[in-house]
């Protein structure tokens, strides 16, 4: 009796034919994106850092907040008691893009998106899949990080506090868990579209929290309200605040232009990524 035996020279067409019957589908990359998402060590300790961020930052506003603050909306000049209880979302803003630009940018950094792309050779399902893990994730803790805030907040706030029921709350807890979402999608597709953590980094920052200031700062005061209402921050906080101010957009309109930039950014993230070799 004789064992085949095969020689180095067939070796590389076995197993590019074991290869070949193994069919990649949308949902295999997104079980991988899954695994590698919570593989990573930044993860855990972000999540948590947003998350204290969010309820912590939320309690100490409402703690402070005049007792005397009646309804869901606040008096001119002054923070509402929904608002304050949701005072901590700028930061959990910034921590859950950070976590985004990482889970994009880090793989090229390390090399990671050499063995992801050989994997996946069409390329763009990696990118569909690392949103959609990160979009869940993101929208899931976001959205009960933003009701401990509020319903904690609302206990320490006392008279005048707000409820379930009140015009707009539930927009703007459940707003704010999309707005946190939208930010971390906002992260990884600049991660996918620049490549780099500090450079992606950096344009989040700008975008999300210098670029209103900046706005403000230095356009005619003809045009200043015009064109701040449409910027990121802004259009993203009309859609998480109860009560709107005079110059600022609808909450559907808002939210559909910060949908907008984030939409956008995704398509230039995925145009570099089928263009442009990792």
């Amino acid at each position: 009796m004789s064992t085949a035996t095969l020689s180095p020279e067939a070796a590389p067409l076995v197993a590019a034919a074991a290869v070949s019957n193994l069919k990649v589908t949308q949902g295999r990359v997104i079980r991988s994106e899954w695994i590698k998402f919570w593989s990573l060590r930044s993860t855990l300790i972000t999540l948590a850092t947003a998350v204290t961020l969010l309820i912590g930052i939320g309690l100490l506003a409402s703690s402070m907040l005049n007792s005397g603050a009646t309804g869901p909306g606040p008096e001119p000049g002054e923070l509402g008691p929904v608002d304050a209880s949701l005072a901590g979302i700028t930061f959990a803003q910034l921590a859950f893009g950070t976590l985004g630009v990482l889970f994009m940018a880090s793989e090229y950094s390390t090399g990671m998106i050499r063995s992801s792309l050989t994997a996946v050779p069409k390329r763009l399902p990696v990118l569909w899949a690392k949103i959609a893990v990160f979009a869940v994730v993101v929208l899931v803790i976001g959205l009960a990080a933003s009701a401990a805030a509020f319903t904690g907040g609302q206990a320490l706030i006392g008279d005048g506090a707000a409820s379930w029921s009140d015009a707009g709350v539930v927009r703007a807890v459940v707003g704010s868990a999309v707005i946190l979402a939208g930010s971390g999608v906002l992260g990884l597709a600049l991660g996918a579209l620049l490549r780099s953590t500090p450079a992606a980094i950096s344009t989040l920052f700008g975008a999300m929290f210098l670029l209103s200031g900046v706005a403000q700062l230095l356009l005619p005061e003809s045009w200043r309200d015009n064109v701040v209402q449409y910027l990121p921050s802004d259009a993203g906080s009309a859609f998480t605040s109860v009560s709107q101010g005079a110059d600022a957009l609808s909450p559907w309109v808002g939210l559909g232009v910060f949908v907008a930039y984030v939409a956008a950014v995704v398509v230039g993230g995925a145009w570099r990524l089928r263009r442009s070799d990792a």
